[in-house]
């Protein structure tokens, strides 16, 4: 999460605080080198992060990708003015000795945004990044570790009910894997956004782009949610964070988990019943989508629920085919 501290001075920088990100303007910190040839340019380049870019997480990756390549420029006496598309292809070849084809294509994104940001404020004549091609990257199964259904449930199992932060716990992964919500759309729902609807209890999820997304809760996730929200005593507080965190003499606050919170808890509660390393928050939401089309569910209808803009980004999230494959390897005789 971001917050803003601004004032008409326009310098500053990202720096933790209290949990957050804070993008800290006008506290004497330097506009990265690149940038501070003019007012113009400074200016524009905290515009460009405080006010071009609306989603919290895309502001911390593209910051950080160009904060990337000012150190780059300025290791090499780059001017921002002088910069040509054969420079930029360069640092772009050069990323990708050490960064994944995604990361690298994230990176020069970034950096043709601002520029594009820097061309319409008539700061740069031309923007060099915008004939640059990044490298190719084709996907048809993502990388997402997934758990099988035996394995969430045993997860979730596992979680001591004897105490609210359990009962916490096991709410928030029940949600994830139930409505396959990302993270940050879960932690972010304040407590009236689970809310009943005739017969049916329903959550409401912000997703990205703004979007609101209303999934009917599963009957063991509105059981597990029900028990969390009990125990807490947090049912009227309803326009505060549905997940909370906890006080140093193990009361609910009324401060929202961070993601960093959440997969925290993930690893302790995975290392804990002997699951891999690699799984993380984003393994819920593969294993939810996994398990309801092995069940006979379609992509059509896991789209919807998931909030995919195309079946082509659910479809990364099915590993039904994993099983079939192992079995028909297994076949080989020799």
């Amino acid at each position: 999460m971001f917050a803003f501290d601004v004032d008409p001075n326009l310098e500053g920088q990202l720096s933790p605080r209290g949990g957050e990100l804070v993008i800290s303007v006008g506290q004497g910190t330097p506009t990265p080198a690149l940038f501070a040839a003019s007012p113009q340019s400074a200016r524009r380049f905290w515009e460009f992060f405080t006010a071009e870019i609306p989603n919290d997480n895309t502001r911390k990756a593209y910051f950080c990708a160009i904060r990337r390549f000012d150190a780059w420029c300025g290791g090499r006496n780059f001017d921002l003015l002088r910069l040509q598309p054969i420079l930029i292809a360069a640092y772009v070849k050069e990323l990708q000795a050490s960064l994944s084809v995604p990361s690298v294509k994230q990176h020069l994104a970034a950096i043709r945004m601002l520029f594009d940001y820097l061309v319409v404020g008539q700061v740069l004549p031309m923007n060099p990044a915008a004939s640059v091609r990044g490298p190719k990257y084709v996907i048809k199964k993502g990388k997402t570790p997934v758990l099988s259904a035996d394995e969430a449930r045993q997860l979730i199992d596992s979680i001591e009910t004897t105490t609210v932060k359990g009962l916490r716990d096991r709410a928030l992964l029940a949600v994830m894997v139930y409505t396959f919500a990302r993270v940050g759309a879960v932690i972010g729902m304040p407590v009236e956004n689970y809310y009943q609807q005739g017969k049916r209890w329903w959550f409401r999820f912000h997703e990205k782009g703004g979007k609101l997304h209303d999934v009917p809760a599963h009957h063991k996730a509105e059981a597990h949610v029900d028990a969390w929200i009990d125990a807490a005593g947090i049912g009227e507080e309803r326009k505060l964070p549905l997940f909370r965190t906890f006080g140093r003499n193990g009361e609910v606050t009324a401060r929202p988990l961070y993601e960093a919170d959440v997969l925290r808890m993930v690893k302790v509660r995975g290392k804990a019943i002997g699951l891999p390393e690699s799984t993380c928050c984003h393994t819920f939401r593969a294993t939810g989508i996994t398990a309801y089309l092995e069940n006979g569910g379609t992509i059509e209808k896991a789209q919807a629920i998931a909030a995919h803009a195309s079946p082509r980004t659910t479809k990364l999230y099915d590993r039904t085919s994993d099983v079939l494959t192992l079995e028909e390897i297994e076949k080989i005789g020799i």
